[in-house]
């Protein structure tokens, strides 16, 4: 589904490889040699674009690839080329993202610099269990009494102290927003009333989209400053 990760895997050793090459639709996106001198993804590459920009995780054991944050854009064939002294073999992965209906999935785009809230969109109960999800990182949890916000590295790394967690409603807003949270967030709920049919229900997709450059109120701003040092020089 659009939003989750795929991992695409070579099941060989690095340092048994001369070279790893991944290609989609025939551009190479990531490469990695078997002593880790030559290492690149997406852009990095000489036949790289932006399609994949920070999307790309290569395993540097196995020269396995994981897309991050997959959108349907991403389907199509990808080409694995294990390059050894003796021989080059391939492989073929077809990869098809579904998208997420529309139906299911809020949309909100801001500023960068800006702040976003995420409504839940439920009334929480004292023995809910909430848990947001970005690009399938669990980013913050509410059980019981008790709430966690980023525990593990890769979380805490990104999002330092820029999230905050209602813990009456469950909402979560994310300050100072970059371009890398564009992604899609879910929340998935677990309740006493639905533990019988499943462990955690997904009620809230929320695709999100953070623009770089200026805000038309900081546009205006430095537009009105302009005026007022001219007007001052005449």
């Amino acid at each position: 589904m659009e939003g989750n990760s795929v991992s695409l895997n070579t099941y060989v050793k690095t340092n048994q490889q001369e070279d790893i090459k991944w290609y989609f639709n025939d551009i190479r996106i990531a490469e990695i040699s078997g002593d880790l001198s030559d290492i690149c993804t997406d852009v990095q590459c000489e036949d790289g674009d932006e399609r994949f920009r920070d999307r790309l995780m290569l395993d540097h054991q196995t020269g396995s690839l994981t897309i991050t944050n997959t959108r349907t854009t991403d389907s199509g064939l990808y080409e694995l080329k294990l390059i050894s002294s003796s021989s080059i073999s391939e492989k073929i992965f077809d990869v098809t993202v579904y998208g997420v209906p529309a139906t299911e999935k809020d949309q909100k785009s801001v500023k960068k610099g800006q702040s976003v809230t995420f409504d839940p969109g439920v009334v929480r109960k004292p023995s809910d269990v909430m848990r947001w999800y970005f690009n399938e990182i669990l980013i913050a949890e509410i059980t019981g009494y008790q709430s966690n916000i980023c525990e593990d590295e890769q979380c805490k790394e990104r999002f330092r102290d820029r999230l905050k967690l209602d813990h009456q409603t469950g909402s979560l807003t994310i300050t100072n927003t970059r371009t890398t949270d564009t992604g899609l967030y879910e929340l998935k709920l677990s309740s006493s009333s639905l533990r019988r049919f499943s462990s955690a229900v997904s009620v809230k997709r929320i695709g999100v989209t953070v623009n770089s450059g200026l805000s038309s109120g900081a546009v205006t701003g430095i537009v009105v400053g302009v005026v007022v040092i001219l007007l001052l020089v005449v």
